[in-house]
């Protein structure tokens, strides 16, 4: 009988848990929420002392004012990428045996008590 190798799996290569994936999610959108209102609050204060290059500073403020919203959306609302997609898994060989990773054979269990029948 021909045993197979012991295989660990590895915890790096576990996903993050939903609760994980929302919270860096929220984080993410109030952070460039933030930075939104940054640019309002800049764009106001450069309007009310004519700053010299108002020219210049006033559409960056718009632009970070109408794009920011918009990234932040599509990116709360991103998901990472399931397993099969993951760049990870396209480098790493695939294994060709059908039995999961830490499977024993009945000789590896020394706990495992069979019994007979009666």
């Amino acid at each position: 009988m021909k045993r197979q190798a012991y295989q660990p799996i590895l915890i790096t290569d576990a996903s993050r848990s939903q609760n994980d994936q929302l919270t860096s999610r929220q984080r993410r959108y109030v952070l460039m929420m933030g930075i939104r209102v940054a640019c309002i609050v800049a764009g106001a204060i450069l309007v009310g002392v004519k700053a010299p290059l108002l020219w210049l500073w006033l559409p960056l403020c718009a632009l970070g004012m109408v794009v920011i919203p918009w990234l932040a959306v599509l990116l709360a609302n991103d998901r990472p990428p399931k397993e099969e997609h993951r760049l990870v898994n396209r480098f790493r060989p695939r294994r060709t045996d059908d039995s999961p990773p830490m499977s024993l054979t009945t000789e590896e269990h020394p706990h495992k008590i069979i019994d007979a029948e009666p």
